[in-house]
Order: C-alpha cells, then structure tokens, then sequence
C-alpha cells in the first residue's frame, strides 16, 4: 500500500503551497502538476543530459575535412 502523511497547506503569495517532507524530496529543481480526477500528482522533471541534448540537435550540413596534416591551415611564425 502506497505511504501516506498529512500535510498542511499553507498560502505563498497568491499560490497555496505545501511543504514535501525531507524523506520524500526530489533531486530536482522542477516538478510538473497534474490534476486527475481530483488527484495532484507531482513528478520531478528530471535533467536531460549531454548526449540526450547533442541528439536532439539536427545534423550539420558541412562535411568534415578528412583529415591529415594538408588540411590544417599554416602556423603563424612565433614571436620572437
């Protein structure tokens, strides 16, 4: 059976708040509400990392030089 606990609400602004006990915290800086059938569910909107943000990004339409030491440009003459 799903753990219970009552809470009290309170005002925060023009916003009713409550406090989520210390055990039950999210590792989250964000929630989403959902409102269903008179039921608030809150779920933690969770970081997307590197690979998942590189992914989403669409290809690029300039090829990559093949590579090897013909390729690069010339080194500036160092300052003496």
């Amino acid at each position: 059976m799903p753990e219970e606990r009552r809470v009290n609400l309170f005002r925060n602004g023009r916003n009713q708040a409550l406090r989520i006990p210390r055990e039950w915290e999210f590792d989250a800086d964000e929630a989403l509400l959902r409102l269903e059938n008179g039921v608030l569910c809150v779920r933690p909107v969770q970081r997307e990392g590197l690979l998942t943000w590189l992914a989403s990004l669409d290809p690029l339409d300039v090829p990559f030089p093949a590579g090897g030491d013909s390729d690069l440009p010339p080194l500036d003459d160092p300052i003496v």
